[in-house]
């Protein structure tokens, strides 16, 4: 595979990196790169570089050693509301603008909350890329924030330093195969990042290969009539937490919820309608949308969430 750009970066700017911006072009050059994007954090993480550096980001050669540069940001999401830590003066002096979640300056809602506020950034027009979504950091829906980034057209990132052994993310590598898989499903591009603090790592993707590959195979697999139906589900809730709720529903009045469904929730929760219909759906509404007399039976492994149309 030929590898021509890495766009997620990272230089002694950032305080937590070692190599400076010359050696990362050089590096770059060195590996037959077209492109670089270097992106440096902003104010959330400890000991990053102040303002103002970004705004004197004019003075660097956008061209140096054959390679094209972008310089940007690796941009803060604080919290489950979607608030970043950069104003549009910042963002307008930027070539490049990368959001993403870091547990030292992020503050944790419910699932929900923490899907929404991520939807709140892909929708922002000024961010380019989400970076390492799958990584663990914040608990998230992947189905919608894949919808939402088809519709805004923002890239997902997946990120190679999230998989690495070392950093212990123990969701990463299951977060992203779903990401993976949904973004394939519904045609949406993703972007490789190598997330490189050190010269040596620009364009190292080791950890993603094997993921793409498992991906690749898992999708040669034929879908169970339960595994399609439950995916339409899946895929309406999705389309209801991004706002689309007039396909939302033209989705679940297409769906026969049949007995194969019924019987794949009950013995298998762990498939994704769980969270989905939990959080999403009324069972009210369920039920009055696709009028099967299997769902009742189905939903009753949610006894808490849900009251019956027949109370």
């Amino acid at each position: 595979m030929k590898i021509e750009l890495d766009v997620h970066t990272h230089t002694i700017a950032s305080g937590h990196a070692y190599s400076t911006l010359q050696e990362m072009v050089k590096a770059a050059s060195e590996k037959g790169l077209k492109l670089l994007g270097i992106t440096e954090h902003t104010s959330g993480i400890p000991g990053t570089c102040d303002p103002i550096y970004f705004r004197n980001l004019h003075v660097v050669p956008r061209r140096m050693y054959g390679v094209d540069l972008l310089l940007g940001a690796e941009i803060n999401i604080l919290d489950s509301t979607g608030q970043i830590d950069a104003d549009e003066d910042l963002m307008k002096r930027l070539d490049l603008r990368i959001a993403g979640i870091h547990l030292l300056c992020y503050q944790h809602g419910t699932v929900e909350e923490n899907t929404q506020g991520m939807i709140k950034v892909i929708s922002n027009p000024s961010i380019q890329i989400i970076s390492h979504p799958g990584d663990g950091t914040a608990t998230l829906n992947f189905e919608p924030i894949v919808l939402a980034a088809k519709e805004h057209r923002t890239l997902l990132e997946i990120n190679n330093s999230s998989l690495k052994p070392t950093r212990n993310k123990v969701d990463a590598r299951d977060n992203n195969r779903e990401i993976l898989r949904l973004c394939k499903h519904y045609e949406v591009p993703v972007i490789l990042g190598s997330d490189a603090h050190i010269s040596f790592d620009i364009a190292n993707y080791e950890y993603l290969y094997p993921l793409l590959q498992e991906t690749t195979e898992q999708l040669r697999y034929r879908c169970s009539p339960a595994d399609r139906q439950i995916r339409q589900i899946n895929y309406a809730v999705a389309l209801r937490q991004i706002g689309d709720y007039a396909q939302a529903e033209m989705v679940l009045r297409s769906i026969n919820i049949d007995k194969y469904v019924a019987s794949t929730i009950f013995n298998a929760p762990s498939l994704l309608i769980s969270k989905y219909v939990y959080n999403s759906l009324s069972l009210e509404g369920l039920l009055q949308i696709c009028s099967c007399k299997y769902v009742k039976s189905a939903l009753s492994v949610f006894p808490s969430q849900f009251k019956s149309v027949d109370e």
